[in-house]
């Protein structure tokens, strides 16, 4: 199945580097990985992934280790942000 897959701020260092610029990459995952799965792959630190939407909607940490992601799906990953 096919995904799409951001990260935003600082994490676009764990992407490829042809996708940094513009912070999307394609995926071509098998039929139930789950969002955790995708963590991993990507080796995102834990403490990196605050924020995570599954098309558009929040999807709480104790959810991300289970929930499958579906063909079509965008998955947004960002970290905390401070600033002021």
């Amino acid at each position: 199945m096919k995904i799409t897959f951001k990260l935003f701020a600082t994490l676009t260092d764990y992407l490829p580097p042809e996708s940094r610029y513009s912070n999307v990459v394609a995926l071509e995952l098998a039929p139930g990985t789950r969002i955790g799965q995708v963590i991993e792959q990507y080796r995102l630190p834990e403490k990196l992934v605050h924020l995570v939407l599954v098309n558009g909607s929040y999807i709480a940490p104790e959810q991300r280790a289970s929930q499958t992601l579906n063909e079509g799906d965008v998955l947004a990953i960002w970290p905390p942000i401070a600033g002021g």
